[in-house]
């Protein structure tokens, strides 16, 4: 039996893992680590991997998962709320775009199919690319991302069309207008079906896989439903990514949307990967010497005219000149509906498949720009128009300057999730004011709607701390649920008031550590808190006094959870658990063992980092025992570090 496939899936697996690694390392977005796979080990590069109809499909399916997730955020009403950024900017965009590129391309004496298929495919910018890369950065909510979200979806809608005029183009049908309407009119039908059939059935679907309680079931119902609705929509000559945006939008209005998300997500990550492996292997870059200078003047139209054509839309609507800077650069690349174009004109015959070389390779040159330019849109624009930055986020600065303007004493909330809402319901209960900065635009307009004090914007950012009074506050709470990001913003507002009293949440034990390194006055680990809650309920119900128990718990939280902070990890632990540096194990001492008759001095562990907090001898538990206790055969002994420490640990005490 042959392992022809294990071996390709070894090979890639491991390619991708190495390229990954690195380029987590130098800090540049895993995308490119993908696209360097495909350059490096498909065809073009050193023919480890071949590309095939099944690796195009899983490929696509990465397409139709991330479109699925993004349309789990986006609500009908949201959806409706973005109209002109869809089907202004939007518009106008791929209009502009394809306008262009055929301009451009007649210019140069191409026929005209060959011209519109140029300005069609340098319409497109990468939905696989901008999405993730904003969602990671939490833009998606921002006036550039929610701009950039708007077109991309824009051109999603446009490829259809597109993408059912090449084969018409190919065939000279010279029917084209009515062909095309009736293919229209067919996916409009479609779509209506998808709307209404499907706002029936996805939650009955889930709603019996839920009360099974089964994990199992639900991410299989999740899945039956992302690939049976992109399927269905495929089945009629639409794309299966539009199909599985739908989907998302249908079930962003049910209970169930962020455990959906969270059972696609995995699937999601790693078959998106595999996309951006095989737009790597597309790229032959032995042919790129013969025409690297017709492939750079397509790079730097595509990058700076596409980005620019995108700036000038975004400004006639009236926007901001940072948010314009931030939209251009986010948006100024090729896209894969433009390599699917080019890939369906080359098998429809349309084009010659030499003469599209130096078009497909700037697409995917300009794709790998991308990676970069999106995540560093506002450190660019930044450097090139401080002042245009600072005026996109004039407005909310003006409107929360004049919230706190006269107050001092107030509390600043980070994060107006579900912890900062409830610390601001026992604020309000106690007359204290309060002003809260969050970047969901979605719970910021609803709680303004109910009179909250909350703005969007990031509390990490300078202008917009001074804005919330951050120099006249007397605390801050972080309740972010990202370490890094509640780093950031304790930071800033020390920078700004060193004497503020700031309040931070805590998930893992690491954290802990982190950020009272970090300067925090208080940390709340969210499990140890809950553990103190439990307990002290408990010990009222069985007749302790309430001061007894409120002088432990301070005792508990006087000495950073120290008693609490120890757990023993066991071979099946909660994923949680795995942020703990304290661990605890026991290692029964059996007859051999090298420990057996020496003292717990002797022994050196604490060289080790591993400390011996209990012994246990013929079922009787000694705490803290003496350096000079010697070990016997039976004796269990309680240790306590990290894993690595323990191993060894482990290790001296058995067998030296």
């Amino acid at each position: 039996m042959g392992h022809g496939y294990l071996n390709e899936i070894i090979i890639l697996l491991a390619l991708a893992f190495v390229m990954v690694a690195l380029s987590r390392r130098i800090h540049l977005p895993p995308i490119l680590g993908y696209l360097a796979v495909g350059l490096l080990a498909g065809p073009h590069g050193l023919g480890l991997l071949d590309v095939g109809p099944t690796t195009h499909f899983l490929g696509e399916l990465g397409i139709v998962f991330l479109l699925f997730t993004i349309g789990l955020e986006f609500s009908w009403p949201l959806l409706l709320s973005m109209r002109r950024e869809l089907f202004g900017v939007g518009s106008l965009q791929v209009a502009g775009g394809v306008a262009a590129g055929m301009g451009i391309a007649l210019a140069f004496g191409e026929q005209w199919e060959a011209a519109f298929l140029f300005g069609a495919a340098t319409a497109m910018s990468s939905t696989a690319i901008v999405l993730k890369q904003l969602a990671e950065q939490m833009e998606l909510s921002a006036s550039h991302g929610r701009l950039s979200v708007g077109i991309l979806l824009f051109q999603d809608l446009a490829a259809i069309p597109f993408l059912i005029m090449i084969p018409i183009l190919a065939a000279g049908d010279g029917n084209l207008g009515t062909t095309l309407a009736l293919s229209l009119l067919k996916g409009l039908a479609v779509l209506v079906v998808v709307v209404i059939v499907g706002r029936r059935v996805l939650p009955f679907l889930l709603r019996h896989s839920a009360a099974a309680r089964s994990s199992e079931l639900f991410t299989l119902t999740a899945l039956l439903v992302t690939l049976a609705t992109a399927w269905f929509t495929g089945l009629f000559g639409l794309s299966l990514p539009l199909g599985a945006f739908l989907a998302g939008m249908l079930l962003s209005e049910t209970a169930y949307r962020h455990q959906v998300e969270a059972d696609v997500r995995p699937f999601r990550d790693l078959l998106l990967g595999l996309f951006f492996i095989t737009v790597g292997m597309e790229l032959n870059y032995h042919v790129l010497p013969a025409v690297w200078l017709e492939t750079a003047v397509m790079v730097v139209g595509i990058v700076l005219g596409k980005g620019l054509l995108i700036f000038l839309l975004v400004r006639l609507m009236r926007h901001d000149l940072g948010v314009a800077l931030r939209t251009g650069l986010t948006l100024g690349h090729g896209g894969e509906f433009g390599i699917a174009l080019i890939a369906l004109a080359l098998a429809q015959g349309l084009v010659d498949r030499d003469a599209m070389q130096p078009l497909l390779a700037a697409m995917i040159i300009s794709m790998l720009f991308a990676a970069v330019l999106v995540r560093a849109n506002g450190a660019i624009v930044r450097r090139l128009a401080p002042r245009a930055l600072l005026r996109d986020t004039a407005g909310a600065s003006r409107a929360l300057r004049h919230e706190t303007e006269g107050r001092s004493g107030h509390v600043i909330i980070a994060g107006f999730g579900r912890m900062g809402q409830n610390v601001a319901a026992l604020l309000r209960i106690l007359n204290v004011e309060y002003v809260a900065l969050d970047l969901n635009a979605e719970v910021v307009h609803e709680a303004r709607d109910a009179g909250e004090p909350v703005y969007f914007g990031n509390a990490a950012q300078r202008s917009l701390l001074g804005a919330a009074g951050v120099q006249r506050a007397q605390a801050m709470v972080i309740s972010f649920d990202d370490p890094q990001a509640v780093e950031r913003a304790l930071a800033t507002a020390r920078d700004v008031n060193p004497h503020i009293h700031t309040v931070v949440r805590a998930r893992r034990d690491r954290d802990f550590e982190d950020l009272t390194r970090a300067g925090a006055n208080a940390v709340v680990p969210e499990a140890l808190e809950a553990s103190m809650a439990m307990a002290g309920r408990l010990l009222a119900g069985i007749g302790f006094a309430e001061g007894e128990i409120k002088r432990l718990i301070d005792c508990i939280r006087d000495h950073r959870y120290q008693e609490l902070r120890r757990f023993y990890h066991g071979v099946d632990t909660d994923p949680d658990a795995t942020g703990f540096i304290h661990r605890l194990r026991s290692v029964v001492l059996h007859p051999g063992s090298k420990a057996v008759d020496r003292t717990i001095d002797a022994l050196g562990l604490d060289n080790l980092g591993v400390n011996v907090i209990a012994v246990r001898r013929a079922g009787v538990r000694g705490e803290e025992p003496s350096a000079d206790m010697r070990l016997r055969e039976g004796d269990a002994l309680v240790l306590e570090g990290g894993p690595t420490e323990l191993e060894r640990a482990e290790r001296r005490l058995l067998g030296g």
